[in-house]
């Protein structure tokens, strides 16, 4: 019964969590997501946030203009969570993830002629 309590919980926890990796066309450019430092050129981000929920993605290099973009979460749905939210109404709030890869091109546009 123990075994039980302890797989559930982590079935559950494990549900929850999504992550992607995030690339910029420009090596060099530093990316943030909600302005939090995540790599530069590439990175990998995660989260427990809820389906449905956006991040802001920013792009940004000295000398250009930072760019940003949206990402939501509800690119693709979370069987784990489906499944589990059939027995358990809880994990309905994560049944949709990150896609596994986000890309995005980089144009460097010098600060101020934006």
């Amino acid at each position: 019964m123990r075994h039980s309590i302890v797989l559930a919980a982590a079935a559950l926890l494990a549900a929850c969590s999504s992550g992607t990796h995030i690339r910029v066309s420009d090596s060099d450019a530093r990316i943030y997501v909600n302005g939090e430092y995540v790599g530069t050129g590439h990175g990998y981000y995660s989260d427990r946030k809820p389906a449905f929920s956006k991040q802001e993605v920013t792009v940004r290099k000295d000398g250009c203009a930072e760019q940003s973009y949206t990402m939501r979460r509800n690119e693709r749905p979370d069987l784990g969570a489906i499944v589990s939210a059939y027995y358990l109404a809880f994990p309905i709030l994560w049944i949709t993830q990150y896609k596994d890869h986000h890309a995005y091109e980089f144009d460097c546009l010098q600060a101020g002629n934006r």
